[in-house]
């Protein structure tokens, strides 16, 4: 059998507008399977592994392949380019090849990773913070990726999409985004595919792809509880929400499992819902975390 050479630039199809949605949507399939299995690793995927069989029969059986053996050695088969950028490796790509990612008449591939490129239109972006100043003592643990200012001891919200609106609404009033809808926007789409709420009271929703800077946490709190979805009829209370440059899909997942292994535990969770101001909630966040987030 002849495999198809991954290092041909495109793959010729009249459009691939239709295809190019298939992959994403499938990739997105592929990482929410690794997110159950992160946070809950006995969970039943049966459906999520229909769907994602469904999805790759109905791809042409050539880029089916491609993509299978690009995943096959990186968590991310298909990136967005930002800025001219492959959103994976970070090269900066000829501004021709942008050009006809754009229009979108063929496939191509990152002339560095080989990883499957498309052009996303409108999307959040993730502002670019300050390095710390010279002489501050370097960020260590949870404190790389999220501060006091993210915390939120009592939401306001009642229901699942007016909690993440309210968490996506705090990142783009902090400056860690710019634009809070959009954000929320794609955070319902990821929920639209499987919850991501999991036991112990906990969920995680989140926005992968989104440029600019590093992974980034907000935290909020629902002491009564509230639907969120998800495998458990219990109420949901402890929201973490999470904005993830592609870049860093795959420590996501250990930051997740990390979250879930200090939170599964029921003192560790009773302390999170004492604390009663972001000041709190962020020491008493950053101490419970300090030997299981690295």
């Amino acid at each position: 059998m002849n495999l198809p050479d991954e290092t041909a630039p495109t793959i010729k199809k009249p459009s691939m507008h239709k295809t190019i949605n298939d992959l994403v949507q499938l990739q997105e399939l592929l990482a929410a399977r690794a997110q159950q299995v992160a946070s809950m690793p006995d969970a039943r995927l049966t459906q999520l592994e229909a769907a994602i069989k469904t999805l790759f029969q109905s791809l042409p059986p050539d880029i089916a392949l491609r993509f299978k053996r690009i995943e096959a050695r990186n968590p991310l088969a298909i990136v967005p380019i930002a800025n001219g950028i492959c959103s994976a490796c970070g090269m900066a790509l000829p501004v021709s090849l942008v050009h006809v990612i754009h229009a979108a008449e063929n496939l191509h591939q990152c002339p560095n990773c080989a990883r499957l490129l498309y052009y996303r239109e409108t999307y959040a972006r993730r502002i670019h913070k300050p390095p710390a100043k010279r002489g501050e003592t370097p960020k260590a643990n949870i404190e790389r990726f999220s501060s006091a200012e993210l915390m939120i001891p009592q939401l306001v919200s009642s229901g699942r999409d007016e909690v993440i609106r309210e968490l996506c609404m705090k990142l783009e009033v902090e400056g860690f985004v710019d634009n809070g809808n959009q954000l929320f926007e794609q955070a319902l789409k990821r929920e639209a595919i499987v919850s991501t709420a999991v036991e112990h009271s906990l969920a995680f929703p989140h926005v992968r792809g989104v440029e600019g800077g590093g992974l980034i946490l907000a935290l909020g709190l629902h002491p009564k509880g509230l639907k969120f979805g998800g495998p458990s009829r219990l109420l949901t209370k402890i929201i973490f929400f999470m904005v993830i440059p592609t870049a860093a899909s795959a420590f996501y997942l250990k930051l997740l499992a990390g979250l879930t292994r200090t939170f599964e535990k029921e003192e560790n969770r009773k302390k999170l819902l004492e604390a009663d101001t972001p000041e709190k909630l962020w020491k008493t966040l950053v101490k419970l975390t300090k030997t299981t987030i690295v």
